[in-house]
């Protein structure tokens, strides 16, 4: 078998993903290459991900390669891929979870959120803006792309107090001593498959190959989880623009779920949980997408895309 080519961002975290995968499928005696590929979210970093459209922003580019045979597989982050993906393409694998919570990084002691000291916080997501506004609207926000190692420069030359990231990430990048919050799950639920790594294939991916690196790289338990996540964005059609959130837990062989979605300036927050087996992992996350459009959400999504757009 020829050495299966792997697509990946060329950012540090990326290709520490891209690695990972690799590692996994030279466990199992496949050999690999990395191959670096520029999307148009690493292009444009002076705009917000909501500004610059919510759907492929760092998918896209990997998908042309994937559907020209250029490479065999494409690595994401499991959160930044689409509900919805285009036609003729797949996820073939989800990796074992990484913690999910969000995190606050920051290079100095920073006040308790509960305390009400000001205090600016840099992200660009409207999903971790949104929460702050509804549970701590005395923190300020300001945006903040780039890599990790990037806005860590722009937080220690004063631009922000502390970064709010995903603990992945900066786990992964070993930035943990930073970490100065652990952030609740029960406010801050993260974004879709935070936390997980995800394993993109175009349909033209030889069945033999695609097997091999399913049974190389595919974590069961997770894989029911982010069904059940995925499928909640997809009813909502939700990209990762949207302050939508959900996350999928096992208690025993019980699969609960949780998630809502957040008016953009906090107002307000629609939130329910439902529980089951693997085998309602997709019809779960279908289940809490309707009851959270029955409670408003509907409007509300309206009234989300409409003001991104503007």
């Amino acid at each position: 078998m020829k050495p299966i080519r792997i697509g990946t961002r060329g950012s540090k975290l990326a290709l520490f993903q891209a690695h990972h995968v690799a590692d996994l499928l030279r466990q199992k005696g496949l050999a690999t290459e990395i191959v670096i590929i520029e999307t148009k979210g690493d292009q444009v970093l002076d705009v917000a991900i909501s500004k610059i459209g919510s759907k492929g922003v760092f998918t896209e580019e990997l998908e042309n390669q994937l559907a020209e045979n250029k490479i065999d597989i494409a690595v994401h982050s499991a959160k930044d891929l689409p509900s919805r993906l285009p036609e003729g393409f797949d996820v073939i694998a989800f990796t074992e979870r990484e913690k999910a919570n969000d995190v606050i990084l920051s290079h100095k002691e920073l006040p308790d959120l509960d305390s009400k000291e000001p205090l600016l916080l840099g992200t660009s997501s409207t999903r971790r803006i949104a929460t702050l506004r509804y549970y701590y609207p005395h923190v300020r926000t300001t945006d903040i792309r780039g890599n990790l190692q990037t806005r860590i420069a722009k937080m220690e030359n004063g631009v922000c107090d502390g970064l709010l990231l995903a603990y992945a990430g900066v786990h992964r990048m070993g930035y943990d001593a930073l970490i100065r919050s652990d952030l609740s799950l029960d406010q801050f639920i993260p974004a879709v498959g935070q936390g997980c790594i995800g394993v993109e294939a175009h349909q033209s991916l030889t069945p033999k190959i695609k097997t091999a690196i399913y049974e190389a790289v595919n974590h069961t338990a997770t894989a029911f989880c982010l069904q059940a996540e995925r499928s909640f964005l997809r009813v909502l059609e939700g990209g990762c623009s949207i302050p939508a959130f959900a996350l999928a837990v096992w208690e025993g062989s019980t699969l609960h779920i949780k998630g809502g979605l957040l008016q953009l300036e906090g107002k307000e927050r629609l939130y329910d949980s439902f529980q089951g087996s693997e085998k309602d992992a997709v019809s779960m996350g279908i289940q809490l997408a309707e009851s959270i459009l029955a409670k408003g959400g509907d409007k509300l999504l309206k009234e989300i895309k409409q003001q991104l757009h503007e």
